[in-house]
């Protein structure tokens, strides 16, 4: 009752009153009602109501962030977008606050304790970008989620870290001194990554590089990193410290060297079976092969060092120089030394050589500046697509030569005082160019004929789709010579549709003509056909087929991040491949085509579109109305002919859009040409 009663409220007045009392009756019943339906159909609302009315809900954001109690993701996940449009000077600090306190309760016990963290560290995140001045507040209680065994919520959180560094330099000091705090306990390659480029780019006082190269050396633990030894002249792994066998005790006791003394060090032979969870992070994972990490601590080795030149004396860079040269070297034997299980790629070896000649030859040092400006160039790319889609959201500006109505001029006499307000913001509304919704909400119409117009009775459907429902108002036409009795329209349904309605019979006389309707409701987003006949007497007129269009139920604007894409893809067990058959020779052309024939969002930067090389590779993002994803990669190269060869990739939870997408896709390709 409550809920209707703020609808009728709302559709009723759009005073400030109103409106206000009717927000405060959805955030009663999103925080009291259990039901998580109701839950979500009240955001859907407040959502509606964000547009027209938001600077009314920025008044009432904490009392929506107290529904953030709730254990379902879904719900959590839309109050998170809720809350974020609305923020403002005024709020941004409560609402940061309570976001902290969300992040402390998370209980890592639970299932989704990873994807509730991750939500809200991007909530967090994207305070940040709009308002830097509380940024300082929250970087070192997220520091401490970087030892997180979550990996896809640690990589955001050194991400976000990342952005803060080039974006807020005033930060830039206590952030290192906290990054090298928690640095030893970081066990995950992707953020050990990032925090080295971090160590590496900011540290700018030769106090700050000596200290980021003493965190380091002491991460990757002593050289070598392998002996061999001399009783059987095996090649052993330095473990550095003591090793954990799976599914086996510790390690024996204290080993006897050759000569006589106790090793204060383990050493053992690379296997399968074991792990280095206690040895130092940067060695456990070097010595487990991740060649890309160590391509990466040769790199910030040099940039550190080269560094150092600008700012140590002569004695302390050789020292550091050498030393670095040494780790460097190591680095490259210990992939050759048969200690660990496989050898060192091709591409982390360039680049551990190229670091290896930059620190011989210094003048060639172009590392430093390269890295750091394309990563600037990669974050303010992002702020000015940010930018270009609120001005796409932004409400109409009204036009200079439009009328300007003087509410104090306008005869208020026998009018309550919520009436003056309904009157001033209907007036405002219209004024401002605020859409009401009405065109949005319309729907669908397509116009489908059925028969042909020699047959004895003439048919054509106007069909309107509303999202979980289709329209079918079918005109049927007498052409023939004598009157038609009992005209029936016998419909029946494939695919996730139900005929709910069926329209009655009718007696057409000669030249008459009716309308039936039927109603048809759709529960998936899935290609869907209706087919059916006219019957009267002895006649019977078989109709044409209605193919759904899958387009129909896909909403236009839908925003996926790239991490959240990524283990989207390997989380989706349905895929479906479609291969590339068309005649347009430009990849990019091609894609443009795709996007513009479908729903599709592309999620790709058009930075990396650029340019004309011969191949593309996309990544693009849909959501059914029935809450339906559907991931979709496009990989396309030109062959020597001249032609496109590749294949759409269509990976979804559920069969349905999978299939009815990539059919959709193979259909537009057919008709799509240069």
């Amino acid at each position: 009752v409550a809920y209707e009663c703020a609808n009728t409220l709302i559709q009723l007045s759009r005073a400030s009153s109103a409106i206000r009392a009717a927000a405060m009756c959805y955030c009663q019943l999103l925080i009291n009602h259990s039901d998580n339906n109701v839950k979500l159909i009240v955001l859907g609302k407040l959502e509606e109501m964000k547009a027209q009315h938001g600077d009314i809900l920025k008044d009432m954001v904490m009392d929506i962030l107290r529904a953030l109690s709730s254990p379902n993701v879904d719900i959590k996940k839309k109050i998170l977008d809720i809350v974020l449009d609305l923020l403002s000077s005024k709020n941004i600090e409560e609402v940061v606050l309570a976001l902290k306190k969300e992040v402390v309760k998370v209980d890592d016990l639970s299932e989704s304790a990873g994807e509730h963290r991750q939500m809200l560290v991007q909530a967090i995140h994207k305070c940040t970008v709009n308002f830097p001045d509380v940024a300082g507040a929250v970087v070192p209680l997220l520091m401490g989620f970087l030892t997180d065994s979550n990996t896809v919520s640690a990589v955001d959180v050194i991400y976000f870290v990342r952005e803060i560094m080039e974006t807020n330099p005033k930060l830039q000091q206590q952030v290192l001194e906290l990054l090298l705090d928690v640095f030893p306990q970081i066990r995950t390659s992707r953020v050990c990554s990032c925090s080295l480029w971090i160590l590496g780019e900011y540290s700018n006082t030769a106090e700050e590089v000596m200290t980021a190269l003493e965190a380091i050396k002491e991460c990757v633990g002593p050289l070598p990193f392998f002996h061999t030894d001399e009783e059987d002249g095996s090649v052993k792994v330095d473990m550095a410290e003591s090793v954990t066998s799976v599914g086996g005790g510790s390690s024996s006791g204290p080993k006897i060297l050759a000569d006589g003394s106790y090793a204060t060090e383990s050493a053992v032979t690379m296997s399968a079976a074991t792990s280095f969870m206690s040895s130092p992070n940067l060695r456990a994972l070097i010595l487990a092969c991740d060649y890309f990490l160590a391509s990466i601590v040769a790199s910030t080795y040099t940039k550190l060092v080269i560094k150092l030149m600008n700012l140590g004396s002569a004695g302390q860079v050789n020292k550091e120089t050498a030393e670095s040269m040494l780790y460097i070297a190591s680095l490259l034997r210990l992939s050759e030394s048969g200690a660990v299980s496989h050898s060192m790629d091709l591409d982390s070896k360039d680049k551990i050589n190229v670091c290896l000649n930059i620190l011989t030859n210094p003048s060639e040092a172009s590392l430093l500046e390269e890295c750091r400006n394309s990563f600037a160039a990669m974050i303010e790319e992002k702020h000015r697509e940010e930018e270009e889609d609120k001005k796409k959201n932004a409400a109409p500006v009204v036009q200079p030569d439009d009328l300007i109505d003087f509410y104090h001029l306008k005869n208020t006499q026998g009018m309550s005082q919520i009436e003056m307000e309904d009157a001033v913001a209907t007036d405002l509304s219209r004024a401002m160019g605020v859409n009401t919704g009405s065109e949005e909400n319309g729907g669908e119409e397509k116009v489908v004929q059925l028969t042909g117009f020699s047959d004895p009775v003439y048919a054509e459907a106007f069909m309107t789709v509303h999202q979980y429902d289709i329209v079918l108002d079918i005109y049927v036409a007498n052409r023939h010579d004598e009157t038609l009795q009992d005209v029936s329209l016998e419909l029946a349904t494939m695919g996730d549709l139900k005929l709910v309605e069926r329209p009655s019979p009718v007696t057409l006389g000669v030249g008459e003509s009716a309308m039936l309707r039927a109603n048809i409701k759709v529960s998936s987003t899935e290609t869907g056909v209706i087919f059916g006949s006219l019957v009267t007497g002895d006649i019977v007129i078989v109709l044409n087929d209605i193919h759904l269009d899958i387009a129909d139920y896909l909403h236009k604007k839908s925003e996926l991040s790239d991490a959240s894409f990524r283990s989207r893809w390997a989380e989706f067990e349905w895929e479906n491949k479609v291969a590339i058959n068309t005649t347009i020779a430009d990849p990019g052309a091609f894609l443009d085509k795709i996007i513009k024939s479908t729903s599709l969002q592309l999620l790709t930067p058009d930075p990396s579109l650029e340019g004309n090389c011969g191949y593309l590779a996309a990544n693009l993002f849909t959501r059914s109305v029935f809450g339906e994803d559907a991931l979709v990669n496009i990989s396309v190269e030109k062959n020597a002919e001249g032609e496109l060869v590749g294949y759409v990739r269509i990976r979804s939870k559920t069969q349905g859009i999978a299939l009815s997408l990539g059919d959709k896709i193979t259909l537009k390709q057919k008709s799509l040409t240069a």
